[in-house]
C-alpha cells in the first residue's frame, strides 16, 4: 500500500482534467520518480503561482498582474473586445496570434438547467465597459452549443439595447462557424453542415 502522502499526490491529481484514479497514479509515480527534475520544480511553480495569479478586474483573464498583460499593452486595438466564455478559451485565441483587441471573459453560459442566470456571469461589467470604453466591435466568441447560442443571443440583445440607449455606433460579429480547413463533408455532423451552410459567401 502507497503511504498516506502519496496517495493524497493521486488522489489531487485525479481531480486534474483528463486524469482518472489509474492515470494520477502513473503521473503520481513519474513525478516521484523524477524528484530533482520534475516534482520540486512543478510544487514550486505551483506555489509561486497560487501566491501570484490573479484574475484581471477589467476582462476576468488570469495573470500575475491586475490589469493583465493584454489590457496594458498599448498595442492593442482598444475598439474590439472579443467576448468569449472561459479564460481557456482566451488563451486560444491568443496561441493564433490572429487577434489584437481586448478580451472579456463572462465565466460561462446561461443555463436553465444548471439554474445559471445573466447575473452569475460577468456581463453587466462587459455592458458597463463598452459603454465606458467606446467599443466599436463586440465580437462574440461563445460555443457553438445551444447554452452558447441563448449566451449570444442575449447578449446582443443587452449590447443592442445599450447602443440605442447611448447613441453608441457598434458593431457586434460573431465568429463563423462550418467547415473546417481541411475538413471533410462526409465525416462532418449535420450541424456543422447547417451552420457552413447559413454562413456561405459568394466566391
Amino acid at each position: 500500500m502507497s503511504s498516506v502522502e502519496i496517495e493524497r499526490l493521486i488522489q489531487l491529481l485525479a481531480k486534474l482534467p483528463g486524469l482518472g484514479p489509474r492515470s494520477a497514479r502513473r503521473a503520481a509515480l513519474h513525478l516521484i520518480k523524477r524528484r530533482d527534475s520534475l516534482l520540486d520544480p512543478l510544487a514550486a511553480a505551483m506555489e509561486g503561482a497560487a501566491r501570484s495569479v490573479t484574475t484581471c478586474s477589467v476582462c476576468g483573464n488570469l495573470d500575475a498582474t491586475d490589469p493583465c498583460g493584454i489590457c496594458t499593452d498599448t498595442r492593442r486595438d482598444r475598439g474590439q473586445v472579443c467576448i468569449v466564455e472561459d479564460v481557456a478559451d482566451l488563451w486560444a485565441l491568443e496561441r493564433s496570434a490572429s487577434f489584437r483587441g481586448t478580451y472579456h471573459v463572462i465565466g460561462g453560459t446561461l443555463s436553465a438547467l444548471d439554474g445559471r442566470g445573466p447575473e452569475d456571469l460577468n456581463i453587466s461589467s462587459l455592458i458597463s465597459r463598452v459603454a465606458d470604453e467606446k467599443i466599436s466591435e463586440a465580437i462574440l466568441a461563445t460555443s457553438a452549443t445551444v447554452d452558447g447560442q441563448t449566451t449570444a443571443h442575449y447578449i446582443t440583445d443587452r449590447l443592442e439595447d445599450l447602443s440605442d440607449e447611448k447613441g453608441l455606433t457598434l458593431r457586434i460579429t460573431r465568429l463563423a462557424h462550418g467547415v473546417p480547413v481541411g475538413g471533410e463533408l462526409d465525416y462532418l455532423d449535420d450541424g456543422t453542415l447547417l451552420a457552413a451552410l447559413k454562413a456561405r459567401q459568394p466566391v
